[in-house]
């Protein structure tokens, strides 16, 4: 069974940057779309962006739109997230996850694999 591996979360000032990786287990990463999501509690888990296989479809929502960026390298297995100008309202736990469709418009959880989850605190 696939795993998802994270990494990047932490604690930034606002303002920094992160940048978060997922990297797959094996090589059961090929033509699927990658997303990732946050959630904070007692509110529902949130995509904030999505990209496809080959990188000609992304997507985000406006909350995060012009700071976060999704790229892929397929060679390495891995997803990342780009984060600049992170403000306090971003603290949450980031979920890496595998499959589902990503469109422009949004995306769908179908067959998803989530990864384990990974803090980032936003704070001064």
């Amino acid at each position: 069974q696939v795993q998802l591996m994270e990494s990047g979360g932490g604690l930034v000032q606002p303002g920094g940057d992160l940048r978060l990786s997922c990297q797959a287990s094996q090589a059961d990463f090929d033509g699927y779309h990658m997303a990732w999501f946050r959630q904070t509690p007692g509110k529902e888990r949130e995509v904030i962006s999505c990209i496809n296989w080959i990188s000609t479809i992304t997507y985000y929502p406006d909350s995060v739109k012009g700071r976060f960026t999704i790229s892929r390298d397929n060679e390495k297995r891995t997803a990342y997230l780009q984060m600049n100008n992170l403000k306090p309202e971003d603290t949450a736990t980031y979920y890496c996850a595998r499959g589902g469709v990503c469109g422009s418009a949004g995306y769908q959880i179908a067959g998803t694999v989530w990864g384990r989850g990974m803090q980032v605190t936003v704070s001064s």
